[in-house]
């Protein structure tokens, strides 16, 4: 299956909802510190309903730690960078399983620096508008992979 990754996420909601979409799908789910609340915080078990003991949470410490654990991934060009300053997009890209969905932070995206090490993809959107709640990117990028797989049932882990 696919990997879900958050770059920093600042509203705890966002990531209880993301956890949520994570656990229905079969994606695990990667947080990447700082994060602008705690995991103990009620929203995020809130967002996340039941749903928290189907998901496979991996923390990382930093975005450097993270570069490490999919180093591969990286080299191949695998780790797909949704950001509002892409030219390709979501679903012009061909994913394969064990692909990496990486999301920035809400208030600003991903950084220049960690958008260069990935291949960027945008969501289209009418002109004016910012971007889209992080929860609902991350919903249409994850469900987009998984349509290409024919929603094949993700294997235990």
């Amino acid at each position: 299956m696919f990997h879900v990754a958050l770059f920093e996420p600042e509203i705890a909601g966002n990531v209880g909802n993301i956890a949520r979409t994570c656990a229905v799908v079969g994606a695990p789910l990667h947080l990447i510190r700082p994060y602008g609340f705690r995991l103990s915080d009620a929203a995020v078990r809130r967002a996340g309903m039941d749903y928290w003991e189907a998901v496979q949470l991996t923390q990382h410490a930093s975005f450097a730690q993270f570069e490490a654990h999919f180093a591969r991934a990286f080299e191949a060009g695998r780790v797909f960078a949704f950001t509002t300053k892409a030219t390709v997009g979501y679903s012009e890209v061909r994913y394969r399983p064990g692909d990496v969905l990486l999301f920035g932070p809400e208030s600003r995206g991903l950084p220049e620096a960690v958008r260069a090490l990935a291949s960027p993809v945008r969501i289209p959107m009418q002109g004016g508008a910012r971007s889209l709640n992080l929860a609902v990117s991350v919903g249409v990028g994850l469900y987009e992979a998984w349509r290409q797989l024919g929603f094949a049932p993700t294997p235990p882990p």
